[in-house]
């Protein structure tokens, strides 16, 4: 387990973002085969653990961290009880809302990606001409519903 960063004013680095999954496997392809994501440590979580994951007992859960530079996610995959509700689908919606990462290549990205269960969501395909190249946006889903936003950055032809 990682130290807690030293605190400077206030604010600490982020930990983690837990995501909760319905298929553990498939999420754990997405994002380590689509986004590049490696495994870290993992944890079982049971009864001694229920408040901590504001869920009744009893409870089983499989704790999987994976890492991508210094980002952390948290994949949580829910046996007892089974997962439940669904995911945002607009960004208006209080809570999370998306994960937005960069690519290279978006549409090597995208295909990698739909390849692995995700669904482009079309309306948001987006390129924003800046000063000094464009930004090209595409929001997807992924298995579970989750939105991904996929950011290419591109300087002009030189």
């Amino acid at each position: 387990m990682s130290e807690a960063p030293e605190q400077v004013d206030g604010a600490v680095a982020v930990s983690h973002i837990g995501l909760c999954v319905s298929d553990f496997d498939r999420s754990i392809r997405f994002y380590t085969e689509g986004l590049g994501f490696h495994l870290a440590e993992k944890f079982d979580i049971g009864d001694s653990l229920a408040q901590l994951a504001e869920v009744p007992p009893p409870i089983r859960c499989r704790s999987q961290m994976i890492v991508n530079g210094q980002t952390k996610l948290e994949l949580l995959d829910w046996k007892t009880p089974r997962p439940e509700g669904a995911a945002l689908v607009t960004r208006r919606q209080i809570g999370f809302t998306h994960l937005s990462v960069y690519v290279k290549d978006l549409t090597a990205a995208e295909a990698r990606l739909v390849a692995l269960g995700a669904t482009p969501i079309e309306y948001t395909r987006t390129h924003i001409p800046m000063r000094g190249g464009a930004m090209d946006v595409l929001f997807l889903a992924d298995p579970d519903g989750i939105r991904i936003e996929l950011v290419q950055v591109t300087s002009p032809a030189t």
